[in-house]
């Protein structure tokens, strides 16, 4: 039932003195002074209800039904109350009660088919939009509201006729004529259907709906060629139409019409009726089945950074197409302004935490691990990222303490697990807790007896802190004996032979590592104290201020200064 309507309709019964005073006006019968009580509470409830007083006002009401109980404005105001207070059952009981006193109100009749039709018993709604279209043919709310009701009665052909009767009235309009294409395709009349468009259409040439009517008619019947004349037509009609463009595009990309699709492409995502998760879907497939990307896909996406800077998507979807073109930095930093809006993306955040860790960036690993952490306290790999950034800056403590946290929450992942270990190894081995260091790393080994890295990194432990070097050394000649000519693990051995003091082996083995992988600033560090050993010191410091230009530490600034060999702390 519309609300609305009936509170306007209530004042205009007061306004015309409808109910019993429009028969006193009627018959000129004199007021009796026994109605002023009645005439007093009538007036008292309308003032109530003016106010927004409505259990007030249905007190005064039900007070009136005592006196009389057939006055139709009574049991109108009433419907109107219940309403106001969402008891539809007895609004609908108030409005039949007050129709049946007065069956030729129009205003009642004009509630009962409102409401009718949401009680969704549509014989007795089309009863009811029949009797108001009779009475006032010229109304098109009331001719759309028969229409309707006779489409939910299943009666298409009377609904049509009840269409034609509005047009009749107000002529052709394209609304009109969209509804009775609709109701002659639901009864398979296709040819009148497309006329019903085609007739408004000289009319309305340039209407967009019209054209886009025809455009989905087209493409549903499979007359693609049609189609694509009535899209091409609907971008002119309506440049602004993002979804439009978007068709377009697509039926360019299929005939090869490559220029033509991105321009349209490009209209489409300048409009903000195409939605950012379907621009989202285009560039998302884009970048995974294209092997070139090509310049015009990177202007697409400075539009979507351009028209949502401050949504997570948009800067997450630059991140990938950045990454993917090579440009780490600009990517981690757009994976990072992604975050900023929208902090609740787990695997916007395993990115940039997989980039930091890549990169060795292990302040901001350490900073962004711990916040994450928060948000996501039962993601192990966070925490095991979290224990790497926390050894890596000394901070053993912790990383004992997060690492052990996280290792409980691993479940059937025997990688993790050792990989837990071996970084527990790593945080013993830096408070000097050297017997659970190595029961951390042999707890790894026994869960993962095949990973290289790890043998490597506990050879490397082992060596720096001159424990059991036979089996550092042991442990390396197996690692290389699985990956030989790998610079890292070439460099480890190295290190075991160095702090053997076997220093001409491990200078030819550290000048084969750096042959491998000149670029490595530990190799360079390790090349440079190999020579200072064997009493080389041009050779130790050009190898040191290699290492410097690759990246510097605090030891190695102190060696190039007293230019003197330090042993690692």
């Amino acid at each position: 039932m519309n609300s609305n309507i009936l509170y306007i309709l209530f004042v205009l019964f007061f306004i015309t003195a409808c109910g019993g005073a429009k028969e006193v006006a009627t018959n000129a019968t004199p007021v009796s002074s026994k109605d002023y009580p009645y005439i007093e509470s009538f007036h008292m409830g309308v003032r109530l209800k003016a106010k927004g007083r409505v259990e007030e006002a249905i007190e005064v009401f039900n007070k009136c039904l005592l006196i009389r109980q057939d006055d139709d404005a009574v049991y109108f105001a009433l419907s109107a109350l219940e309403l106001m207070r969402n008891n539809e059952e007895a609004a609908s009981n108030y409005i039949l009660k007050a129709a049946e006193i007065d069956p030729d109100n129009i205003w009642y009749t004009q509630e009962l088919a409102y409401m009718y039709f949401k009680q969704q018993d549509f014989p007795k709604a089309v009863e009811q939009f029949k009797r108001l279209t009779e009475n006032e043919p010229r109304n098109v709310e009331w001719q759309y509201g028969y229409a309707e009701t006779l489409v939910k009665s299943g009666e298409v052909p009377r609904a049509i006729e009840a269409l034609n009767t509005t047009e009749d009235q107000v002529g052709i309009n394209p609304q009109l004529s969209i509804q009775k294409y609709s109701l002659y395709m639901s009864v398979d009349q296709m040819e009148s259907a497309v006329k019903e468009i085609e007739l408004a259409r000289e009319s309305y040439p340039k209407d967009a709906q019209l054209i886009a009517t025809l455009v989905d008619h087209y493409f549903d019947q499979g007359q693609n060629d049609k189609a694509v004349v009535m899209l091409e037509a609907l971008v002119k009609t309506d440049p602004q139409n993002g979804r439009a463009h978007l068709a377009l595009a697509d039926v360019y990309r299929q005939e090869g019409k490559k220029k033509e699709a991105y321009y349209a492409l490009k209209k489409a995502f300048l409009s903000p009726d195409v939605t950012v998760d379907n621009k989202m879907r285009i560039l998302i497939n884009i970048n995974e089945s294209s092997v070139n990307i090509d310049d015009e896909v990177y202007e697409l996406v400075d539009i979507m950074v351009e028209q949502y800077p401050t949504e997570a998507k948009a800067h997450s979807i630059n991140a990938d197409f950045l990454l993917g073109a090579g440009k780490d930095e600009e990517a981690l930093t757009a994976y990072k302004k992604a975050l900023q809006y929208d902090e609740n993306q787990y695997p916007i955040w395993k990115q940039v935490l997989i980039m930091e860790y890549q990169t060795g960036e292990y302040e901001d690993l350490y900073k962004d691990s711990k916040a994450c952490l928060e948000l996501f306290p039962t993601i192990t790999t966070v925490y095991l990222l979290n224990g790497v950034a926390a050894n890596q800056m000394n901070r053993h403590d912790e990383a004992i303490d997060v690492l052990s946290v996280g290792y409980e929450l691993i479940i059937n992942d025997i990688p993790m697990e050792a990989e837990f270990c071996g970084q527990l190894g790593d945080a013993y081995f830096g408070i000097k807790d050297y017997n659970e260091g190595k029961k951390s790393y042999k707890r790894a080994l026994e869960i993962d007896p095949r990973s290289l890295l790890l043998k490597n990194n506990y050879a490397f432990r082992l060596a720096k802190h001159r424990i059991d070097l036979d089996l550092a050394e042991s442990l390396i000649k197996q690692t290389l004996a699985g990956a030989p000519g790998q610079a890292q693990f070439m460099d480890t051995h190295g290190f075991v032979l160095f702090q053997k003091g076997d220093y001409r082996d491990a200078l030819e083995i550290f000048e084969k590592a750096y042959e491998a992988n000149s670029e490595d600033a530990k190799i360079a560090e390790h090349l440079g104290d190999a020579y200072f050993k064997i009493s080389n010191l041009d050779k130790a410091l050009k190898s040191w201020k290699k290492a410097k230009e690759i990246k510097s530490n605090d030891l190695l600034e102190k060696k190039l200064k007293d230019k003197k060999y330090y042993a690692p702390e």
